[in-house]
């Protein structure tokens, strides 16, 4: 789906979220898999805040969240994104804050749970932010304790709602995320914040793979292609500093890994190329197979790094990167892709069928390029 946050920051309105949803469905990307349209942090009120229509009370007199004046009925906005026959999703902090110092959930977790499914929502974000002020110690209990908390009580409403637990990574999140009712979990930090080092952050993502499957996910954060703002500053949207190659290997690594694939970048100014590295079908098509097993690197040589990753029909999804500073000839071995005999190859990205190979496969890739196939056997 998407979210607003890369994007819009502290500036995201009721009206922006609307006409995302407007956007998904016009554009073609809700054709192709894209369903939520998530609001991120900065729709409640918050004590104070350079905007004053964000800020007031944060609690009503029955405890009840309070939006911010640029949200005047969040029950009208879930139906008009559910109108179009989207998801929706929200986001708050265990902890008495959010990240961005607005209303957070603590002592309030069964209110705000059973708000958020009167109100509509499908999706809930639950970032860490604050909660380091009220916890003890950052155990592996302490680290659990919030999410078996509000996990349990998002099971409590009559509504599914998918739960995504943000925090970065701590305590080796992946290894008991699915333990505590997470559907889905952040390994790392804001990849926003470096951005440019996506493939390093995949890497290490990609180490988790044995943690992954349906209903269990690695979350390396968000798509940002096209114009997105900057992280450190929450800066106006401009155009993301990747290349388009190296915009084609980052879409490529995530669905590989069988990510959440999450648009954070400007509706508004999608182009035709934006739109065409989020919305090839075959490509989406390997991050969604049924299968569920997340791809990793299984070989790298010099310049040249294979990964693969099994799918549900027999087939492989293999992707060969050059990592090098100039575009060279790169070579995939069977034996390295655990391949082996006659193979039919088809890149993916061309929608192309390539012919049938055997032993292995030689393409020139561009700088910090890829070259996404589909190998079945051809025996």
């Amino acid at each position: 789906g998407w979210n607003h946050w890369y994007a819009h920051y502290d500036r995201i309105t009721d009206a922006m979220m609307r006409e995302a949803a407007d956007i998904l469905v016009s554009s073609g990307m809700a054709d192709v898999g894209y369903q939520y349209v998530n609001i991120d942090d900065c729709w409640m009120n918050a004590p104070k805040h350079k905007d004053p229509m964000r800020v007031g009370p944060l609690r009503d007199d029955k405890g009840v969240l309070i939006p911010n004046k640029h949200f005047p009925d969040m029950k009208a906005l879930t139906d008009y994104i559910h109108g179009k026959g989207l998801r929706t999703g929200t986001y708050i902090s265990p902890g008495p804050l959010t990240c961005g110092r607005f209303a957070g959930s603590y002592k309030h977790e069964a209110l705000d749970a059973r708000t958020f499914a009167e109100w509509g929502f499908d999706f809930l974000k639950y970032d860490w932010c604050s909660y380091t002020e009220v916890a003890p110690d950052k155990s592996i209990d302490s680290l659990k304790k919030p999410y078996q908390q509000m996990s349990a009580l998002l099971l409590e409403q009559d509504r599914d709602i998918v739960f995504n637990l943000c925090q970065y990574g701590m305590g080796d999140v992946w290894t008991w995320g699915e333990e505590v009712g997470g559907h889905c979990w952040r390994t790392a930090g804001d990849l926003g914040l470096e951005l440019t080092w996506y493939h390093e952050v995949a890497r290490r993502n990609a180490a988790h793979h044995p943690y992954a499957h349906p209903g269990a996910w690695n979350d390396p954060d968000y798509l940002q292609i096209g114009y997105v703002g900057d992280a450190r500053v929450g800066g106006e949207p401009a155009p993301c500093p990747l290349t388009p190659n190296e915009q084609y290997s980052y879409m490529s690594l995530w669905c590989l890994m069988a990510a959440p694939l999450v648009y954070s970048g400007d509706m508004t100014r999608l182009d035709a190329f934006t739109l065409n590295v989020l919305c090839n079908p075959e490509v989406i098509d390997i991050d969604q197979d049924p299968l569920g097993k997340q791809g990793y690197p299984v070989f790298q040589s010099g310049d040249v790094e294979v990964w693969t990753k099994p799918l549900e029909d027999g087939s492989m999804a293999v992707g060969v990167f050059n990592t090098a500073e100039i575009g060279r000839s790169c070579t995939m071995h069977w034996v390295d892709a655990g391949l082996t005999g006659k193979q039919a190859l088809r890149d993916l990205w061309r929608q192309k069928d390539l012919g049938t190979f055997e032993d292995s496969f030689t393409t020139d890739i561009p700088r910090h390029g890829v070259c996404l196939l589909r190998c079945r056997s051809a025996q």
